[in-house]
This record gives structure tokens, sequence and C-alpha cells, in this order.
């Protein structure tokens, strides 16, 4: 199984997802997601991040950093790369 699908499955214990899409449409999903969270649900949104173990200070600093950028697009890339690294990891200690 590729790491998209991998990826997909993953996030999709989090959010509803089609098993079928794109990085991209992936992307747009997830910054869609946490764009609503920031704006109606703050405590699911932290509540989803701490059970992925995104880095608190690391997600700061890269608030803090991007601010030219949407925050939603900020915490949807870091958590999807949070996910990504998970999925290195398992694949390294599978073998």
């Amino acid at each position: 199984m590729d790491d998209l699908k991998v990826l997909c499955r993953i996030i999709g214990n989090d959010f509803e997802l089609e098993d079928e899409l794109s990085a991209e449409q992936l992307r747009g999903k997830m910054v869609y997601a946490f764009s609503w969270l920031l704006d109606n649900d703050i405590s699911k949104m932290m509540n989803i991040l701490y059970r992925t173990d995104v880095n608190e200070e690391r997600l700061k600093s890269l608030l803090i950093s991007s601010s030219q950028l949407p925050s939603a697009e900020v915490i949807a890339d870091e958590y999807i790369s949070r996910q990504l690294q998970k999925i290195e990891t398992r694949k390294k200690y599978s073998t």
C-alpha cells in the first residue's frame, strides 16, 4: 500500500475522507477542516493535534514565522507532516 493511501486511512480516523484522494485533494480537505475547527471547535482541534502528537512549540513557531499564510494551512501542513513521519517510523521498524 502506498504512503498516500496509508495517510488517507490514518487521517480518516480523525476526519471523514474518501479512500482515493490525491495529495492536493487531501491537503485541501485538511485546510478546510482545520479552518472550520479554528472557527467552530478549537478544543476538538487541539485534541486531534494532541492525539497526533503534533509538537506544540514547533507549531507555535511555524504559525509565527508563517504569518503570511492562513493558520489553517500551517496547521494542516504540520498535521499531515506528523502523520507522514509516523508512517515512515512504522515502515522503518516493521522490517
